[in-house]
This record gives C-alpha cells, sequence and structure tokens, in this order.
C-alpha cells in the first residue's frame, strides 16, 4: 500500500541463518495480511495467473523497485531465474562463451571454486587467481592475477558466504571484458555501480527475499551471444524476451522479493543498509577483537565480509563451541553454527538483523566469555 515501515523486533527468536535468512517482521504481516485475499482480487497471491493483471502489477513493480534501489541503467534487463545463484554456475558459460571459448574466474572461496568448475564443460576456464593455498581466508594478491588475452569474461563471488571474504572493490578487469559477479550474499546490502558490469546474480534468500527465485541484472548487448540450441530455462535471452515468464516462474519468490525490495526503498535505500551493516559489523567485531583470543576470526582483517562473520573460540574448542551454540539457542539466538565445512560459528548479518539482534549477540558473546575462560 507504499505506506512506510519501520523496523522492529517484537519476534523473540534471533536467527543469524546464512540463509534463507531473517526477514522484516513488516514484510512478513504483509504477506499474512495479503495471502488470502491479494488486493481484494479474491484470491491469494500464490493462487493468481503469472499471465494476469494481478501477477503482472507485481513483477512490474519488483524490477521498478530493484531498478530503484540499485540504480540500474537503462541498458540493462532485469530477470527472475530458477535453480539459485548455483544454477547461473553453468548457464553464465553456455549462455556467454562455448567450448573454444577461455573464460576468467577468481577464486576466493568455495563458491566461486565450484563457479569455476561447473563451467569446465562449457568453456575453457582460466583461474586468474586463487586463494586456497591459505585456505580461502583471503583475497588473491592482485600482483598475481593472470587473465586471458582474450577472455569472454571475467566472473568472481562478491562475498564468499563460508569463509568470511569479500571484495572491498570492484576488481579492475582487462578492458572491454565483461565482468561477471555473484553477489548472492550481498545484494541490495551495499551500493555498486552497475554499470561496470556485464552480469550482476544473486539469489533473494539472504538480503533481498526468499528462497526460490535468482535476480539476474544482464547488459542487454550480452544477450545476443545466448545460442538458441541452449535450453530455454537456462537462456537468457529468451527469458529477456519473455520478461521472464516463457514458463511460469516462482510467482511468490517474486512478489516476496517485492516486498523486501519496497522494505528497502522505505527505510532508505542502499545507502541506509550500508549504514547499518557497517554499524552492526563493527560492533560484533568489536566484539571478537576485544576478547583477548577468546573468540578469533580466521579471515584477513582487509577483507572482512560485513555480511558473513565466521568465529572460532579458544582456537576451535569444538566443545567451548558446542557450548556456546547451546547456550546462545537457550537465549533464543539460533543459526549460529558455522558450515559444516569449516565447522566454528558463524554471525550472518544480512538487511532484516536488527539492532536489538546484535546487541543480545554482543551481550552473550561478552558473558559467554566470562563464564568459560
Amino acid at each position: 500500500d507504499g505506506q512506510s515501515i519501520q523496523h522492529t523486533m517484537s519476534r523473540e527468536v534471533i536467527n543469524f541463518s546464512a540463509g534463507p535468512s531473517c526477514l522484516p517482521e513488516e514484510v512478513l504481516r504483509t504477506a499474512q495480511s495479503e495471502f488470502l485475499d491479494w488486493h481484494g482480487c479474491g484470491r491469494s497471491v500464490c493462487e493468481v495467473s503469472h499471465r494476469g493483471k494481478e501477477f503482472t502489477q507485481i513483477i512490474e513493480q519488483t524490477k521498478a523497485d530493484i531498478k530503484k534501489v540499485m540504480n540500474v541503467p537503462d541498458d540493462y534487463v532485469i530477470l527472475f531465474l530458477v535453480g539459485g545463484g548455483t544454477a547461473q554456475f553453468a548457464a553464465v558459460p553456455m549462455n556467454f562463451a562455448s567450448p573454444d571459448t577461455p573464460a576468467d574466474y577468481i577464486v576466493s572461496g568455495s563458491w566461486s571454486k565450484q563457479a569455476a568448475e561447473d563451467a569446465r564443460p562449457h568453456c575453457k576456464v582460466n583461474i586468474v587467481a586463487t586463494s586456497e593455498d591459505s585456505k580461502f581466508t583471503t583475497i588473491p594478491d592482485r600482483s598475481t592475477w593472470k587473465f586471458s588475452p582474450d577472455a569472454a569474461y571475467v566472473h568472481y563471488c562478491d562475498n564468499e558466504t563460508i569463509y568470511g571474504v569479500e571484495f572491498q572493490d570492484v576488481p579492475e578487469v582487462p578492458a572491454g571484458v565483461p565482468l561477471v559477479c555473484d553477489m548472492s550474499s550481498n545484494l541490495m546490502s551495499r551500493y555498486v555501480d552497475v554499470s561496470k558490469f556485464g552480469m550482476i546474480y544473486g539469489g533473494t534468500q539472504k538480503n533481498s527475499g526468499i528462497a526460490g527465485v535468482t535476480i539476474a541484472i544482464i547488459r542487454k548487448d550480452l544477450l545476443a551471444r545466448s545460442r538458441p540450441t541452449l535450453p530455454s530455462i537456462m537462456n537468457y535471452k529468451k527469458k529477456a524476451e519473455h520478461n521472464s515468464l516463457d514458463n511460469t516462474p516462482p510467482t511468490f519468490s517474486i512478489y516476496m522479493a517485492g516486498l523486501v525490495t519496497r522494505w528497502i526503498v522505505d527505510q532508505g535505500g542502499i545507502e541506509e543498509m550500508f549504514r547499518r551493516r557497517q554499524d552492526k559489523a563493527k560492533r560484533v567485531y568489536a566484539a571478537i577483537d576485544s576478547s583477548n583470543g577468546f573468540y578469533t576470526c580466521p579471515t584477513e582483517r582487509s577483507v572482512r565480509s560485513m555480511v558473513n562473520i565466521p568465529i572460532r573460540i579458544k582456537g576451535g574448542d569444538d566443545k567451548t563451541e558446542e557450548a556456546f551454540l547451546k547456550e546462545a539457542e537457550a537465549a533464543k539466538m539460533v543459526e549460529l553454527k558455522g558450515h559444516r565445512s569449516v565447522g566454528g560459528l558463524r554471525v550472518s548479518l544480512y538487511n532484516a538483523m536488527s539492532d536489538e539482534g546484535v546487541d543480545r549477540l554482543v551481550k552473550f558473546m561478552d558473558s559467554f566469555q566470562k563464564d568459560h575462560s
């Protein structure tokens, strides 16, 4: 209804999940109120036809709000895709390259590594640089990067959720080579100059909605590279020609992405999301760094993520970390367990995480340290 909504915290449980993540309570309540009857149409938002006037209104408003929030230039198209960000690991080379074409990959964590591996059947993958030898605790030194002279594109992941590594700026790549970025975990949490990219993509289940849909922002001239022999579900050109409606899309996920994007607009846009995320992360890192080694973050300070913070206790004491998780859950703070591949703890601070939630966590960290030192 366009009215401004304020971000409050009345639900007792604080959800620090890395995704699907917490959502603004106001968004959940709006969805609840519209679930049985969307804007007086007599049907649930889940029941309206994806080709009907009701969903046309939903998808067009969602696109308009994404364009506004991210300042998307007119020569870009906004698509809604399925299969999560992971599906784009194969779709990107299928659309933009060929089996005989080199494509460059910067590997700074598990997701960019998987993107490169999934691309291998579809192009000649060149690893520009990798930080795997440091266990993905940093971003490779740029003096070591080796680009292909004729790459179809350069791909990287802006924020690695597992290792808590985030690029602090946009990488410089050879002139004329499209830059493709997986922004699944920091999309709409900070300003980016979209014009520097050939494509940006990201699942919405972290900062901008629920699981089920991936937002893709693609420079229109690149659509000409999509071969007609591609499967329709992976063909960016066909998706663009049909406004992402060539088959039934995940309508409810798009609707929820629209509600969250409108919430971002009403809260003050990306500038406000960025201010909040920096402040929230600063407080958690301060608690870590002032703990005299009780808590540690393995990520190099210069590339610390502002949205995913990995933590070890006593250098990786499993028993103490298990006690932390158990006591945190008793204090109604959940989903703090680190990714299964690295262990430890992980604090995710996406757009909907409240200041109050961070305050509760920081106070708990302090009291837990006093009890277990």
